[in-house]
């Protein structure tokens, strides 16, 4: 077969969907020696499209293809440009994320990644433009698609209720962590630089995401209110970007709080600091209303950082018995099971250990045989 798969996002910090398909990629590049694969992207710059290569580890692999394709903006791209490419130069199956191409011919078998439908359940986090744009698009992306896959078997189930999918036409893999993460040096001397680096304190509970409404960081600044002053000096880390859709209650919530001096917004956390940066926390606390998986809790889980989480499916799906859950509405409960972890220890080292039992479940390799299955049953 020849396979194209849409890596637009590999090279643009875009979290979690950049992490799908990179690894994705990655690893069926290292399983996969029969088909063809073409790797679409917008990217023109040669040395950037040099080091996605070289980071794919596809330099040498003739199956393997990157193609960028030039184009004004994302919309025309997917609509026009790579609908033009694929009228003369066919494949098989094409791989992307959401948004289908409509036009392609229908011998191409078109499937899509959902990471969640986050904009169906939580309206009110959603720009008005983009919701607009989800609802009219999404629909008819799903009809064109030949497979719709979750990462999660709560995506699965969510995108069948919302859309009346059949469950034919749907399937679903689980992220895992990266290779790449696993690999991260987190020796003594390396956390000590990573510490000045991004000037974390000694000290702290951490979240590290992105910081959009549905991430329901205020309420994890609420709960942090509730025991500063029983945690000795203990701080709060917020780590991300603040780049599309930032909550602005957050910084609403430290004001009013009055933790100026205790919430600390390191920025954007370097992909090759992650490890360092999770392992250094004293807790890790993912605290959203809504999320399709949720990578950070197994990140955290893999370098024997305690998790504390919100208790929606899809964490609990994830997690196992391995995090402690608490109701995303109510910071008081979160703030008694961030007490609890610190001051007993018997119940952190538990949590430990199950987390890095339970983050041995979740591999990309397994995750892209079977991908690589669900392609070869498309065709």
């Amino acid at each position: 077969m020849i396979i194209g798969i849409d890596i637009r996002n590999i090279g643009k910090k875009r979290t979690g969907d950049e992490v799908v398909f990179f690894n994705l990629v990655k690893n069926l590049a290292e399983i996969d020696k029969n088909n063809e694969y073409r790797l679409f992207t917008d990217i023109k710059n040669k040395e950037t499209l040099d080091k996605i290569e070289k980071d794919l580890g596809i330099e040498n692999i003739n199956r393997f293809r990157v193609v960028p394709l030039k184009n004004a903006n994302k919309f025309t791209w997917n609509f026009w440009t790579l609908q033009r490419y694929f009228r003369k130069k066919p494949a098989d199956v094409y791989l992307t994320q959401y948004i289908t191409p409509f036009f392609v011919p229908k011998k191409i078998k078109i499937a899509t990644i959902i990471h969640d439908v986050s904009f169906n359940s939580y309206l009110k986090y959603i720009k008005k433009v983009d919701l607009l744009f989800l609802k009219f698009l999404i629909p008819l992306s799903l009809k064109r698609a030949d497979k719709i896959i979750g990462v999660s078997k709560f995506t699965y189930y969510e995108v069948m209720e919302c859309y009346g999918v059949s469950q034919e036409k749907m399937a679903w893999i689980h992220n895992a962590v990266a290779d790449e993460y696993l690999s991260q040096n987190t020796d003594p001397e390396r956390l000590k630089k990573i510490r000045a680096k991004y000037d974390l304190p000694e000290k702290f509970i951490l979240y590290l995401g992105t910081l959009q409404p549905r991430k329901n960081l205020p309420t994890l600044v609420r709960a942090f209110s509730e025991i500063e002053n029983k945690i000795g000096d203990m701080k709060l880390v917020l780590a991300g970007g603040k780049s599309h859709n930032y909550d602005r209650q957050i910084d609403r919530a430290v004001r009013q709080c009055d933790l100026e001096d205790k919430v600390i917004c390191p920025g954007f956390i370097e992909e090759e600091d992650k490890a360092a940066v999770m392992k250094l926390a004293t807790i890790f606390c993912f605290p959203s209303f809504y999320e399709g998986f949720g990578i950070p809790i197994l990140e955290a889980f893999a370098v024997g950082t305690p998790v504390v989480a919100s208790g929606i499916l899809p964490h609990k799906e994830i997690s196992g018995d391995a995090a402690l859950f608490f109701d995303p509405n109510d910071s008081h409960e979160l703030a008694e099971k961030i007490i609890a972890v610190i001051n007993d220890n018997n119940l952190r080292e538990s949590l430990i250990q199950k987390g890095l039992e339970q983050v041995k479940n979740f591999s990309w390799k397994k995750t892209a045989e079977k991908m690589l299955g669900i392609f070869e049953n498309m065709k």
